[in-house]
């Protein structure tokens, strides 16, 4: 039997729990072998202390059965860089999941890869996903085809026991969620913008003002490049 190989992109200034949850629930697929892919084979800085070597890059890994886009403000980068998007899209051509965590989704969207797609993304992107033609879901999980999103950061887990179950089977990923004790209690109830109490969200959103204004730049540009490519020739 071949063994299932799985892609997850490394890149500067991911999140890096966007990265790990799902990696620490992929890696217990039986039958499968995980990749840290990225440009080069330098160790890439995560938005902690924490340091991601890659395991292969764009130029050496083999075609991915499952190929996952992580998010964080690296995304910002991410959306505008041709080498990134180019390589998501050779490799769509043969996977048989496309997906992401967090800002991951748009990463993908920006390669051309969620038109017509729904699509989840964190609360603070999840509008900014309809500038690439998809179409903004906020669940937890997305699963639109073969299109498989994460809302932000935590959901990573979620994702990836709902596409272990979709690559294997639902008592694999049971099973993996089990011996990972995956059985959340959180002390407080403000994990999404429903929840939090209102003087916690308005706190959030004004300290993230200026890193939302970053994004929305970079999208207006990843877009009007994406929708130019689409245009037929003159």
């Amino acid at each position: 039997m071949a063994q299932l190989q799985i892609g997850m992109l490394l890149f500067p200034n991911l999140t890096q729990l966007d990265l790990t949850g799902p990696l620490q629930v992929f890696s217990r697929l039986p039958d499968t072998t995980v990749h840290l892919v990225a440009k080069t084979p330098e160790p890439v800085q995560s938005d902690t202390p924490l340091s991601l070597p890659p395991t292969t890059t764009f130029a050496d890994c083999p075609q991915f059965d499952v190929i996952c886009v992580p998010g964080g403000g690296g995304t910002d980068d991410l959306v505008n860089d041709e080498d990134t998007l180019s390589f998501l899209r050779k490799q769509a051509e043969g996977a048989r999941y496309l997906t992401s965590v967090c800002t991951g989704s748009l990463v993908l969207g920006a390669a051309g890869l969620l038109r017509g797609y729904r699509a989840t993304t964190h609360w603070t992107a999840i509008d900014d996903l309809a500038a690439f033609g998809a179409i903004p879901d906020r669940s937890r999980v997305c699963i639109d085809r073969n299109r498989v999103t994460g809302g932000g950061i935590t959901a990573g887990i979620d994702f990836a026991l709902t596409l272990a179950a979709l690559l294997a089977n639902r008592t694999t990923a049971e099973s993996i969620q089990l011996m990972l004790e995956y059985n959340p209690a959180p002390p407080f109830n403000a994990g999404s913008p429903e929840t939090a109490p209102a003087e916690v969200l308005k706190m959030m959103k004004e300290r993230m003002q200026g890193a939302r204004q970053r994004r929305i730049g970079a999208i207006a540009r990843a877009a009007a490049r994406l929708n130019a490519d689409a245009e037929p020739a003159a």
